[in-house]
């Protein structure tokens, strides 16, 4: 199990919106949790890519290859 600690205002503005939807704010955390690491994921693969630089299309090129 995890234990997160929110200042004051966050974690009011997590209850009000559980409150308001009838969601938990469990859920309401766990699915921004999972969002975010997501994100962070996909920035990581965008930033390995970006060291590549035989995989940079330009929006030209890229258009050619998919014919469009």
């Amino acid at each position: 199990m995890l234990t997160v600690q929110l200042n004051s205002r966050a974690e009011a503005q997590l209850q009000r919106l559980a409150k308001k939807s009838g969601r938990t704010v469990d859920e309401y955390a766990r699915e921004a949790l999972l969002q975010h690491l997501e994100d962070l994921d996909d920035i990581r693969e965008a930033t390995e890519r970006l060291k590549e630089p035989s995989q940079i299309f330009s929006l030209e090129e890229a258009k050619r290859q998919l014919s469009l």
